[in-house]
């Protein structure tokens, strides 16, 4: 049983111990995380896949809005993505579900927030304020080096893929680079702690940062398989994100598994 008695007086000493018992796991570990993953969508996929929909209806909807403007949609996307680990709670309860052997329930996952939303609602603030920021880098940033107007799409893909516009593309892709790389180390297994083990926000993001710092490996093989999925599902026109978003989330939920080991109590029920 992985979710641990919202009601239960919090151990400080337990919290500790968790620091000094997360888990060292081999570069190769992620690519488990994501057949897990993969196996997880099968196994729930109407469930799922509504979540993939939804995560394709937000990206159409950026690009709706902002359609005539390609900088901003790349912007806003990026920003929507950042807070991928909040949308994708929904999709840790249902992995959870399985993993318990329980039949997975779309209704239960969609209020499963409510367990510990005043810090999952601290913690989706905080990545909202990247993210809003890192929209207003890229305007900046599209405005300091086309002062004479936003350039076609074509003109500003061909100087991303042939570096045309060196200057251009190391600022922005750089700068982007730092937010994203923020962002993940300090939800990679954030969200999914405050949801299953109802951590606080600050002890969540120091649990994360700790579990980068102790699998660099890993954690760099595990960002570009993330990077990819999300990357399929925005060069299909958001459709992708149908499928890749689910299996992203479902696979971020055996990450956490593999790589934070159960409160004290739990560990004593276990055994």
């Amino acid at each position: 049983m992985s979710l641990a008695n919202p009601q239960a007086p919090h151990d400080p000493s337990d919290t500790v111990s968790q620091f000094s018992t997360i888990r060292d796991v081999s570069w190769r570990a992620p690519f488990s995380w994501l057949k897990a993953g993969f196996r997880d969508l099968l196994r729930a996929q109407f469930a799922s896949l509504f979540y993939g929909v939804c995560f394709a209806l937000m990206g159409w909807t950026i690009a709706f809005f902002n359609g005539a403007s390609y900088g901003l949609t790349l912007a806003a996307s990026s920003a929507f993505m950042l807070l991928g680990p909040i949308l994708a709670i929904g999709l840790y309860h249902l992995s959870d579900q399985l993993e318990q052997g329980k039949p997975p329930s779309l209704r239960a996952s969609l209020t499963v927030w409510r367990g510990n939303m005043g810090n999952l609602s601290l913690f989706a603030l905080v990545s909202l304020i990247v993210a809003l920021i890192w929209a207003r880098a890229s305007a900046v940033i599209f405005a300091v080096f086309y002062n004479t107007g936003l350039p076609s799409m074509g003109d500003f893909a061909s100087a991303a893929l042939t570096l045309e516009n060196l200057e251009f593309v190391v600022v922005y892709f750089g700068i982007g680079l730092l937010f994203a790389a923020f962002i993940f180390a300090i939800s990679v297994v954030a969200v999914p702690l405050m949801y299953d083990q109802k951590k606080d926000a600050i002890t969540a993001v120091l649990m994360s940062l700790a579990v980068v710092a102790k699998n660099p490996g890993a954690m760099v093989v595990w960002a570009l398989i993330l990077v990819m999925l999300i990357s399929l599902g925005f060069v299909t026109g958001f459709l992708g994100l149908i499928y890749t978003a689910p299996i992203a989330g479902h696979a971020t939920w055996h990450a956490y598994r593999a790589l934070v080991p159960p409160p004290a109590a739990e560990r004593m029920r276990m055994h």
